[in-house]
C-alpha cells in the first residue's frame, strides 16, 4: 500500500467521517437558525423585485421626460411643469410592470382632513407620492408635505410603504442625498423610501 493510499484511508477513516458529518451537521442547523432570526428583517424576493423595478423607472424618468420632448416635426407632447404631468408619466411607466395601478383614493382622515393618493399599487401595498420641485415648492415646502403626507398615509389600510418620488430637474433641493436619509424610514411595519431624480453627482 502506498503512502498516499495509507494517507487516505486515515482521513477517510469511520471515526473521521462520523466527525465530518457532525460538523456538517452543526453548521447546517446554525445556518438555519440564523436564516430563522433574519427572516423577518429580509424582504422576499418578490418584494426586492418590487423595488427594484420602481427604483429603476424613477433612475429612468428624467431621460425618458427629455426624450418624449424631441419629437419629429415639433409635433405635440406631454411637457412637465407640475406634479400632475410627473404623475401622469410615471403611471404610463409603471404600468409595464404592474397590471393595478389606482388614483385619486383617499387617506383616512388625519388631523380633521384627509389626502388623495397619487399612485396606489393596491396588490403589492404600496403608495407612490410625487412631488416636483419649482418655482414655489421649493425644499422646505416639500419636506413639509413628506412629511404630514407620511402620517396620512400609515393609517391606510392599503399602504405598507411609502415612496416618494421628488422631481427635480432644476437642482432645487440641496444635498437631495441628505434629504432622502432624513425623510426615509421604518416604524413598526410602516416604511417610507424617498428618492429625488435626476442625480446630477
Amino acid at each position: 500500500m502506498t503512502e498516499s493510499s495509507k494517507l487516505s484511508k486515515k482521513i477517510f477513516s469511520p471515526e473521521n467521517e462520523k466527525l465530518i458529518k457532525e460538523v456538517i451537521s452543526r453548521v447546517t442547523k446554525f445556518q438555519a437558525e440564523v436564516d430563522r432570526i433574519l427572516s423577518p428583517f429580509k424582504p422576499s424576493i418578490e418584494i426586492a423585485q418590487t423595488f427594484q423595478l420602481i427604483e429603476n423607472v424613477f433612475s429612468k424618468f428624467h431621460v425618458i421626460a427629455g426624450e418624449i420632448n424631441q419629437r419629429h416635426e415639433d409635433r405635440p407632447t406631454l411637457e412637465i411643469n407640475d406634479e400632475y404631468d410627473v404623475q401622469d408619466l410615471l403611471r404610463g411607466l409603471l404600468k409595464m410592470h404592474f397590471d393595478d395601478i389606482r388614483d385619486e383614493e383617499y387617506t383616512p382622515s388625519y388631523g380633521g382632513g384627509s389626502a388623495r393618493m397619487d399612485l396606489l399599487l393596491k396588490n403589492e401595498k404600496i403608495v407612490i407620492e410625487v412631488k416636483m420641485a419649482r418655482k414655489g415648492l421649493g425644499q422646505k415646502k416639500i419636506r413639509e408635505q413628506l412629511i404630514i403626507d407620511k402620517a396620512y398615509y400609515k393609517g391606510h389600510p392599503d399602504c405598507k410603504i411609502l415612496y416618494c418620488f421628488v422631481y427635480d430637474p432644476e437642482e432645487r433641493i440641496r444635498n437631495p442625498r441628505g434629504f432622502e436619509r432624513d425623510l426615509s424610514d421604518k416604524v413598526d411595519d410602516f416604511e417610507t423610501k424617498v428618492f429625488v431624480f435626476p442625480r446630477m453627482v
